[in-house]
């Protein structure tokens, strides 16, 4: 006999709701949005100008002019001054003291300080203001004055060099010595003194993390002056002994006249060549000029260093250079106006003339042009596209919309 299949009857409970079609077509929009987004994001993500997007949030509250620039605030200051930003903030240092102001013009520090031939370096949000050939130096950090240091009687500072982590090296001149390096570690208790009789000692910079100390010599190698960079370990150097350096990179007869630390490489600038080091010591790249007379050098960009180059020692005419980590040159740029001043940071380059602002990104692509720069005769780039534009008296932010 066939039985006949019947259905159950549902259990009891509530009822079983039917999907939502139009809440799982949003889902699924919403879904396909953030994919598409991420995609532009990766595809066009050099078109993107993120750099407007931080400018806009930073810097809403300041008050600008057409022209958009914040309002000028006096530095107290002179155009003989050695200006560098530090954090975003305008560091001044005269013969008198240093000073620190933020972008709108709040004076922070005010240090009195006696120095002849005042100097700065800045590394992310640390600064220091030293006097070369005098005993002088004072670190700022956190907008206030976190070390001071006052060399003995017959010491002087050649250089002074601090990296971003706030690491100190000071290379001193000291009775006995061709040269000597003072390395303070980051709450500046001294690490150590290096001493070097065979060699004259130009610079020096704590690179690596902390553990290496990168020494700039000048000495003699089969009767010809020679430059090079010398390394050596912190940590196992012992003052009984002579020092010995880990590495050593040959930097031909130029004469170093300047040295910037970017943590994955080193460059340093020559009378008549650019040079480029990694921080185990290898030369990586370098760049001869020595046909032409540097005007002008920027080397702090990210991936360049920006010389302007002229045929002949007087004149405007000129050449914009940038050159990569290899050698290489990037791109280059004819100049017939006098270039006040260059600076470099980020992917921005900064050119002031007499009357413009010109900023370049880093293939020399014009990024923004300013007219009438109120008398300006130095421009510091931040790595965010605005520059500080400071005169004799004045100092103005330019924030590009």
């Amino acid at each position: 006999m066939d039985e006949k299949l019947r259905e159950l009857p549902p259990k009891p409970g509530k009822p079983r709701k039917k999907p939502n079609i139009l809440l799982r077509s949003l889902a699924f929009l919403l879904t396909l949005a953030l994919v598409l987004g991420a995609v532009a994001l990766v595809v066009y993500r050099d078109r993107i100008n993120f750099d407007a997007i931080k400018r806009l949030i930073r810097y809403q509250s300041l008050d600008r002019t057409e022209t958009e620039q914040a309002e000028p605030f006096p530095h107290s200051g002179s155009a003989r001054d050695i200006f560098a930003l530090v954090g975003g903030d305008l560091l001044t240092c005269s013969t008198a003291g240093v000073r620190l102001y933020s972008e709108s013009g709040t004076k922070y520090v005010d240090e009195p300080v006696a120095m002849q031939n005042p100097a700065a370096v800045t590394a992310g949000i640390w600064a220091l203001a030293y006097d070369i050939g005098g005993r002088e130096l004072r670190v700022i950090h956190d907008r206030s004055v976190a070390f001071s240091l006052t060399l003995d009687s017959g010491e002087s500072f050649l250089s002074a060099r601090i990296n971003s982590s706030g690491l100190l090296a000071a290379t001193i001149q000291k009775s006995g010595y061709r040269g000597s390096v003072l390395v303070y570690d980051g709450s500046f208790t001294p690490q150590l003194q290096l001493n070097l009789s065979s060699s004259f000692v130009m610079d020096a910079a704590v690179i690596g993390g902390g553990e290496t100390l990168a020494v700039v010599t000048m000495g003699q190698s089969d009767g010809l002056f020679q430059s090079r960079v010398e390394l050596y370990a912190i940590g196992q150097l012992d003052p009984q002994e002579t020092p010995t350096p880990t590495a050593v990179c040959p930097l031909d007869e130029s004469v170093i006249l300047d040295l910037w630390d970017g943590g994955s490489e080193g460059r340093l600038l020559g009378e008549d060549a650019l040079f480029t080091v990694s921080p185990q010591g290898t030369l990586l790249g370098s760049y001869d000029f020595s046909d032409r007379y540097l005007k002008a050098y920027a080397l702090s960009g990210d991936s360049f260093s920006a010389l302007l180059l002229g045929r002949y020692q007087t004149g405007s005419q000129a050449d914009l250079v940038l050159v990569g980590s290899d050698g290489s040159v990037l791109g280059s740029l004819s100049v017939s106006e006098q270039v006040l001043s260059l600076s470099a940071s980020g992917r921005y380059l900064a050119v002031l003339t007499a009357d413009r602002l010109d900023i370049y990104t880093s293939d020399l692509t014009l990024y923004r042009t300013l007219e009438g720069t109120q008398g300006a005769q130095k421009v510091l780039m931040n790595a965010d596209g605005t520059a500080m534009l400071v005169s004799s008296e004045y100092a103005s932010l330019y924030i590009p919309g």
